[in-house]
């Protein structure tokens, strides 16, 4: 099995005004790939919630589970990224 590759993203949570690069690893589940990108902005400029979180990309939200290969993110693509509240299917 090759060794996880890291892939540059632009990432968004959606309450920011902020694009942020963030590396993740092609095998990050879209899990690990939503608190990458929320250590960049939740607790800085956005406040923190007792809630899941959600990546959209294409704008479909995508599986917890699914990977970054999965999902055919390349390099440089827009990822955004959002709350879900409880009780409610992303």
């Amino acid at each position: 099995m090759p060794d996880p590759q890291p892939i540059p993203i632009n990432a968004k949570f959606d309450e920011d005004f902020v694009t942020q690069l963030v590396v993740v690893l092609d095998t990050d589940t879209m899990r690990e790939v939503a608190i990458k990108v929320a250590q960049h902005m939740v607790g800085k400029r956005l406040p923190k919630r007792d809630a899941d979180m959600v990546v959209r990309y294409q704008g479909r939200g995508l599986s917890p589970d699914m990977t970054v290969t999965e999902a055919g993110i390349a390099p440089l693509q827009n990822v955004y990224v959002d709350w879900v509240e409880k009780g409610v299917s992303p």
